[in-house]
C-alpha cells in the first residue's frame, strides 16, 4: 500500500527558467516523509524530536530525474515502505505529473537518539503502523 500527498512546484523551487532545480526536490522528499509521519503514521516531528528526543536522518539516498517540473505543475508524491529494520526504514518515492513519471527515490533513514546520535529501535507501535505501508510480496 502506498501513501500519496502533492505538491505545488512554486517559483520558490525553480531556476530561472522555471523548471525545478534538483536540490529542492530533497526539500520536496522531505517535506512528503514528515508528512508521512505526521498524517500517515500519526507521529509526527514535533513529539518525535522533542519529546522522545529521537529522530529520523537520510542515510542514503538515490534519486532519477526522468523529465524536468516546471513551475505550478502539480506533483502528485506516492510514498512506499519496502523495510521496516530494528531501527532503519527504507521507502521508495515517486512524483508523477498527470501520469507522467517526474522523479522516483530510493532512501533510508535511520531513527536515532538525539542525544547521542546512536540508532534506537521503532517503537512497536510505530512499527506496526509502517508496516501497513510495506510492500506485500507477490505469490
Amino acid at each position: 500500500m502506498s501513501w500519496q500527498t502533492s505538491r505545488l512546484v512554486e517559483f520558490q523551487h525553480c531556476d530561472p527558467a522555471g523548471i525545478v532545480f534538483y536540490p529542492r526536490y530533497f526539500e520536496m522528499i522531505n517535506s512528503v516523509i514528515e508528512a508521512f509521519f505526521r498524517e500517515a503514521i500519526g507521529y509526527s516531528f514535533l513529539p518525535m524530536h522533542f519529546r522522545d528526543h529521537r529522530g529520523v536522518p537520510t542515510v542514503s539516498i538515490a534519486v532519477e530525474f526522468q523529465t524536468p517540473s516546471r513551475l505550478e505543475d502539480l506533483l502528485l508524491f506516492s510514498l512506499r515502505v519496502d523495510r521496516v529494520g530494528t531501527s532503519s526504514l527504507a521507502l521508495a518515492l515517486s512524483a508523477t505529473v498527470e501520469n507522467t513519471p517526474r522523479m522516483s527515490v530510493q532512501t533510508t533513514l535511520v531513527r536515532i537518539d538525539l542525544k547521542d546520535g546512536t540508532p534506537a529501535p521503532w517503537p512497536d507501535e510505530i512499527r506496526a503502523k509502517l508496516q501497513q505501508f510495506q510492500r506485500r510480496p507477490h505469490g
